[in-house]
């Protein structure tokens, strides 16, 4: 007898929304776009070579493994494409292109589907992936270059003293990984992703605002505005907390665990840019606060009707 869906039953609430894992991907795809297409335009084709070699081996590993496996097949719900596009993304634009293939492999094999897929993964495997190879690669990974003529990053110009034009970072026209540089690019995309309703501005501008704030009161420069701009503009900030720090699956669900999750991550990236050896900070940053994301939901799950506060966290410690 064939399973009628419409007779499953299953422990309420009940939620029905006419958004899935496919239109959502395709959405986030859509909103990294002009990241993409900028990056290309302004770096060369050889970007566009690494964000290619980035989507296709991600899709490659993910069929290979679920093929080697017997699983279900889950390259239509675009989730390995936008993990592959994400860390293209953060590739500087002449790697070699071996470094974003492995890069996806790990992404894919070791941080996704070697704890069940989609859903199951409990960090960012785009950021871990880039973590593992800033750590194994960190030669490659760290040099820079516009047209082949190596090139500082604003950050870095930024920690030496120097005074960067706030322009050409809001336009991208500096030095970067191929997806952080145009701030323009990247609040399109935020903007499509906030208009669809994918994500929340709760953890994007809690995450903003504290980071700000963070540096005002700790990095000696007080409410230096060129300063924290050039701080807000330079680097992975804002491709970090509009398109990675939302992720679904990594991200907390309640409202409050969001906005304590989003202070979290500006207190980090803080710490890591001001007293950290390297100027940047939000990979590592979002990647310890997925680790803190199921204490951070114990800690803010509101309590069940009829249940006082401390009894229902004490129950949901022991659940």
């Amino acid at each position: 007898m064939t399973e009628n869906k419409l007779m499953q039953v299953s422990a309420s609430p009940h939620g029905r929304s006419s958004a899935s894992t496919s239109r959502i991907m395709g959405d986030v795809v859509i909103a990294l776009l002009p990241a993409a297409i900028f990056g290309v335009v302004y770096f060369g084709f050889h970007a566009f070579l690494v964000l290619l070699a980035s989507c296709v081996s991600a899709l490659l590993a993910e069929y290979a493994f679920e093929r080697g496996m017997k699983k279900k097949l889950t390259l239509s719900d675009g989730s390995a494409l936008v993990t592959g596009l994400l860390l293209g993304l953060n590739m500087p634009p002449e790697i070699p292109l071996w470094i974003p293939i492995l890069g996806s492999f790990f992404a894919i094999i070791v941080v996704k589907q070697l704890y069940g897929g989609l859903g199951q993964n409990f960090m960012n495997p785009a950021l871990a992936a880039r973590c593992f190879l800033l750590i194994s690669f960190a030669g490659q990974m760290n040099s820079f270059s516009v047209d082949g003529v190596a090139t500082a990053t604003p950050l870095a110009l930024i920690r030496e003293g120097e005074r960067v034009d706030l322009l050409k970072l809001f336009l991208g026209t500096c030095g970067g990984v191929i997806g952080e540089t145009s701030a323009l690019a990247l609040l399109l995309g935020a903007a499509y992703l906030l208009f669809r309703g994918v994500i929340s501005p709760r953890i994007p501008l809690s995450y903003i605002c504290s980071f700000l704030l963070f540096e005002m009161l700790f990095a000696g420069r007080g409410a230096d505005w060129q300063y924290l701009l050039g701080q807000l503009l330079g680097g992975g900030l804002m491709l970090g907390a509009w398109f990675m720090a939302t992720d679904y699956v990594t991200s907390p669900i309640t409202k409050n665990g969001q906005m304590l999750y989003g202070i979290l991550l500006g207190i980090l990236t803080g710490i890591f840019r001001i007293f950290g050896s390297s100027p940047e900070g939000v990979s590592y940053a979002i990647i310890i606060g997925n680790l803190l994301v199921p204490f951070i939901e114990r800690i803010t799950m509101p309590a069940a009707f009829g249940t006082g506060r401390r009894q229902y966290v004490k129950k949901a410690s022991k659940g």
